[in-house]
């Protein structure tokens, strides 16, 4: 019986979203077709997917996808990689904390914008300096971010630990990883979106490929079809990514339940 009302459940969640793209795309047609809005500044849905099909006839939607893609991931993942540790050192050290909390808070203010004449400067304008760009945007939030899940851990699971003659690193290992794990997924998932959102940014300047470029290019020539058609496939990428982020989670922690998940 449980069974049968979570699938239920599951099958409304997906009608109901099925109904909010349903909502957008038919306002998009009415705007479109009704001749409300001109196709200069709203191209029709059949215009864009149209301009989806050339993109993928001449080759380059499949480059332009892997390459903003590799971009995204790289820089995400080296974000990962450094704020992990980082963040969990600053929650369970006072003094590690005091002397990198007023970098990082000062850091995370600055317009990643900003930066980049100085990317360009210090590392040329080869991949290097687009995964810099998106290191950037994603690694201050997320050392916050990080050190914020761990620091919500249980106090009494830690006490346990050493009083069970853990050392320092099994309890990093054997306790405050796992419990943090699902948040930490989340903040993970949470900050890729971040990363895409830093696509353009990263892109804007001595980039060939990529969906970012292709926008930015395409604004040049009035050629919004094409930045809607970039603008959707960024998007469906973003909600591939977040799915699949979703499935990891319940792999790797599958202790965890959401609220809404009950």
């Amino acid at each position: 019986m449980e069974k049968k009302n979570k699938r239920r459940g599951v099958n409304m969640e997906h009608m109901l979203s099925f109904i909010c793209f349903a909502l957008i795309i038919g306002l998009w047609c009415v705007l479109t077709f009704g001749g409300f809005v001109s196709e200069l500044f709203l191209p029709s849905p059949f215009a864009v997917l149209r301009r989806i099909g050339e993109l993928y006839a001449d080759g380059s939607l499949w480059a332009n996808c892997f390459e903003s893609t590799a971009r995204v991931v790289v820089g995400w993942f080296w974000s990962v990689v450094v704020a992990l540790p980082c963040g969990m050192l600053m929650a369970n050290s006072r003094k590690f904390s005091a002397f990198v909390q007023p970098i990082i808070e000062f850091a995370r203010y600055l317009p990643v914008v900003a930066l980049v004449p100085l990317t360009l400067l210090y590392l040329g304008i080869d991949e290097t300096q687009k995964y810099t760009i998106i290191f950037l945007g994603t690694f201050f939030q997320l050392v916050l971010m990080v050190c914020d899940t761990v620091s919500g851990v249980d106090a009494n699971l830690i006490n346990a630990a050493k009083t069970l003659g853990a050392s320092k690193m099994q309890v990093y290992k054997e306790v405050i990883f796992p419990a943090a794990l699902p948040g930490l997924m989340d903040d993970f998932r949470l900050t890729i979106g971040w990363a895409w959102t830093y696509l353009v940014v990263a892109e804007m300047v001595a980039a060939q490929n990529g969906l970012g470029y292709m926008i930015l290019r395409s604004q040049r020539y009035l050629a919004t079809d094409t930045i809607f058609a970039g603008l959707i496939l960024i998007g469906l990428i973003g909600l591939v990514t977040d799915f699949l982020f979703r499935i990891l989670t319940r792999i790797v922690a599958p202790w965890h339940e959401r609220l809404a998940d009950r």
